[in-house]
């Protein structure tokens, strides 16, 4: 029964990731030129209605806070790819197609019926303060809302899955569909393979210098000795941490910080209850209620008078499913972790002590209190460090916007140098020489598509001028200047030719390889009781792939075995060539999924499937239209 609410710091984040990350608006500036520039145009439609650039841009910085909530340490340059801007936009349409089909079909709840939810719903309990009537502010305020707007934004939430959901839960999946589903994807086979390297053919090839000359000078080979147009630039970083170095503060402030703060600087008091629970509803008739009570009494008394059986009085009667097989031990939680009663009672006790009873919503509770840690707080000169931290961190950040303004209009208003941005904000300027992508391993305002693309713009490549400011990351603009282009060029062979030759033996080996594979293999199928040079005999199946790749398992599990065994020949990814005999076929491995879960999933999977076809029927019905091509689609492209 308390398992949800012990656990209510992981609910925390996934429901404040799902249901109320906060919206950011432009502003300043930006906000003015979104209305009257490109920002308004338009980029998709549902109902009629237009999604903007601007729009567009908001879903992409709201999905990249997301991510970074669910992984802090994700490279950055994976939320800039065209792909995950594009991915931003179809969800930002599903979204808008979800709202008109609840707008038609009258699906939003009212207000009142949003907080009649809110307020009966277990898993928000963490978010309601210990009187019960009133929503805890300060962990909404901490994720940049407000009660109201926390409220608006689970009320469109409860709109949006209303209008799937009855769709999901029809879908009916039987035990029989779902074992023949699974048996299929699931299914095994016996198999031997024999692998041709290219290693062991490449020890043999020497190709002359004539050879090396024309392979290098075969226009299908050349494109893979370019190298890549690149750029000399200097750069300059505006971000909380160079503004961090310029912010003043005295050791008074410091001490001021810490005793407004005191609490931040100690350890959270944790106390450990064990619980004997006697289930009644407060809405259950009177003389069900009484019954339940004098059970409890009953209990206490015999706990009272035997204070050490109370692990054991809890394993035998306790009705808390979760807690009674430990003797009722709830292990350690902090104040306010618990229903307000509960909570208000255990830290209201001293250690050992065996309360009254107390009631709350899932009946009385007969408690002991077990154990109690922190409480401390640690002296200021154990974290000064910690405070000064904190302290610059937040006069950066309240310097940030001013700066940020500053920064923008040095590096457009004297687009010739960088110098003078970096004098007035005390910044440094770097160098680096760049590509149009970001280079294997670049880490911060290098990896940036968006600053890759403004360097080689024509303004910043061929003007000299200075990148517009590029927001690179949270709280950080960057602008660069080209200093020298490279244009992209194929090197003299001289300069690569222990990377031609390289190519040309792995060529000539993979084709040996896959000569004298065929070969084995034709000599296989001519005479399928010879099995020499075979390895021993592996069961492989979609969830145990063995060596093999995606590509060669699904050959293999889609080879004919109608007759077997039978015998096939797969590529390697690096040119080898694998000849593969298929000796018999094998039912699913119970292991990996038993016939129970099988059916769960499968229904969960048919749930999802009808929903998303239903989905797609409602963006048909209300045209939804995106207007900037996928990435997939443009790379296709012609």
């Amino acid at each position: 029964m308390f398992e949800f609410v012990r656990a209510h710091t992981r609910l925390f984040q996934f429901i404040l990731l799902l249901l109320i990350l906060p919206s950011f608006a432009f502003v300043g500036m930006q906000g003015y030129t979104s209305m009257m520039g490109g920002a308004n145009a338009s980029v998709a439609s549902v109902d009629g209605r237009k999604i903007t650039q601007g729009e567009w841009e908001v879903a992409q910085r709201e999905q990249n806070d997301r991510i970074r909530r669910q992984n802090p340490n994700i490279d950055a340059k994976l939320l800039d790819t065209p792909e995950a801007k594009h991915q931003a936009l179809e969800s930002l349409v599903t979204e808008r197609t979800l709202k008109a089909a609840a707008e038609h079909q009258h699906l939003t709840p009212t207000v009142e019926e949003t907080k009649a939810r809110f307020w009966a719903d277990p898993q928000f309990a963490f978010l309601r303060n210990a009187d019960g009537a009133t929503i805890n502010a300060g962990l909404l305020a901490a994720q940049g809302m407000t009660p109201s707007g926390f409220l608006e934004r689970l009320r469109q939430d409860y709109a949006l899955r209303q209008v799937t959901a009855p769709v999901e839960a029809s879908a009916v999946a039987g035990s029989a569909i779902a074992k023949l589903a699974f048996d299929s994807l699931l299914q095994q086979r016996e198999v031997q393979t024999q692998r041709f390297d290219v290693k062991d053919f490449a020890a043999k090839i020497n190709p002359s210098e004539a050879d090396l000359e024309a392979f290098y000078k075969d226009p299908a080979n050349s494109a893979k000795f370019q190298l890549p147009e690149t750029a000399q630039i200097q750069y300059v970083v505006l971000d909380l941490e160079a503004l961090k170095k310029d912010v003043s503060f005295t050791e008074d402030d410091l001490r001021k910080y810490y005793a407004e703060n005191a609490s931040r600087y100690g350890v959270p008091e944790e106390r450990r209850a064990s619980h004997i629970l006697v289930k009644v509803e407060r809405s259950a008739p009177a003389d069900e209620r009484a019954k339940a009570k004098a059970k409890a009494e009953e209990l206490l008394a015999q706990v009272r008078k035997n204070p050490a059986s109370f692990a054991e009085v809890a394993k035998k009667n306790s009705q808390d499913e979760g807690s009674a097989v430990n003797g009722g031990d709830l292990d350690f939680f902090g104040r306010g972790a618990m229903v307000k009663e509960f909570d208000a009672a255990v830290y209201a006790m001293k250690q050992g002590e065996i309360s009254n009873l107390v009631e709350t919503d899932f009946g009385y509770h007969i408690i002991q209190l077990t154990g109690t840690r922190g409480g401390e707080k640690k002296p200021f000169e154990a974290v000064r460090a910690e405070v000064e931290s904190e302290v610059r961190k937040q006069l950066a950040q309240r310097r940030y916007s001013e700066a940020a303004e500053q920064f923008g209009n040095l590096v457009y208003e004297q687009s010739d140098s960088l110098q003078p941005a970096a004098d007035k904000l005390k910044l440094q300027i770097q160098t680096a020489t760049v590509t149009r992508k970001p280079a294997p391993g670049a880490a911060g305002p290098l990896a940036s598509t968006k600053l890759l693309d403004a360097v080689f713009g024509n303004e910043a490549l061929h003007n000299k001028r200075n990148t517009e400011s590029v927001e690179t990351g949270p709280s950080q603009l960057v602008s660069a200047h080209v200093t020298q282009y490279n244009a992209a060029r194929i090197p003299p062979l001289a300069d690569v030719k222990d990377k031609v030759r390289a190519q040309l033996v792995n060529t000539l080996a993979s084709a040996e390889a896959r000569k004298a594979g065929e070969a084995r293999l034709a000599a296989m199928k001519a005479t399928p009781t010879d099995t020499a040079g075979l390895d021993a005999a592996v069961a492989i199946s979609r969830a145990k792939p063995a060596n093999f790749t995606r590509a060669q398992l699904e050959a293999v599990l889609g080879a004919d075995a109608a007759k077997l065994p039978t015998v096939i020949g797969v590529s390697a990814d690096d040119g080898s060539y694998v000849v593969v005999r298929i000796n018999q076929l094998q039912p699913r491995d119970p292991a990996i999924v038993d016939d129970k879960r099988a059916t769960q999933q499968y229904a969960s999977a048919w749930a999802r499937a009808e929903g998303q076809a239903y989905l797609a029927a409602l963006k048909s019905q209300y045209k939804a239209a995106i207007k900037i091509a996928s990435p997939a689609s443009a790379a296709s492209a012609p």
